[in-house]
């Protein structure tokens, strides 16, 4: 009997604790493969041209090319490439900007321990995923009305969200729908 594939993760972050954090919780997902690690959106671009990967977990706020033009150079580029952003920042702009670029999810770097594997797995099913401070962000824009901005999400999305801001975890969310 083979082996699935592996998810095979590039890791973008000009931070090293966050490099040291991310190789340290991928080791314990025997389906993910930490294939690539840059320090910039420059480094990311150049590393998706040479490796390919399946998955890339992106920061936003990076020297020489940020975040938010590295997404949009690469899903312009290799749109099959899923881009989950992996950041401190939690603001309706960086948010609002990373989705518009591309991204199909975003998760605070506080949610690393315990979200992580999850959110990777969810992401490369195509769902998308945001850890709860986002989706607190992205309600809260809904109902003060951010005229313009639909964030990509479906109605079944949006359903999705407001539950999870309600508190209710993914069995009860499941439940209801």
């Amino acid at each position: 009997m083979t082996n699935p594939p592996r998810i095979r993760i590039l890791l973008v972050d000009d931070h090293a604790w966050v490099h040291q954090a991310v190789t340290t919780i991928l080791k314990i997902a025997p389906d993910m493969h930490l294939i690539g690690q840059a320090q910039n959106g420059m480094e990311a671009v150049r590393l998706c041209d040479e490796l390919q990967p399946d998955l890339i977990l992106m920061d936003v706020v990076m020297p020489h090319i940020n975040g938010i033009e590295a997404t949009r150079m690469i899903h312009e580029k290799y749109a099959h490439i899923k881009i989950l952003v992996l950041s401190c920042f939690q603001d309706d702009e960086s948010v609002r900007a990373m989705l518009d670029s591309g991204a199909m999810g975003y998760v605070v770097k506080g949610a690393l321990s315990g979200d992580l594997i999850s959110a990777i797995r969810t992401a490369m099913t195509g769902a998308s995923v945001f850890s709860a401070e986002v989706t607190s962000v992205l309600l809260k824009s809904a109902q003060d009305g951010v005229a313009g901005h639909d964030f990509g999400l479906t109605a079944r999305e949006l359903e999705v969200l407001r539950l999870m801001a309600k508190g209710d975890n993914n069995p009860e969310i499941a439940d209801k729908l």
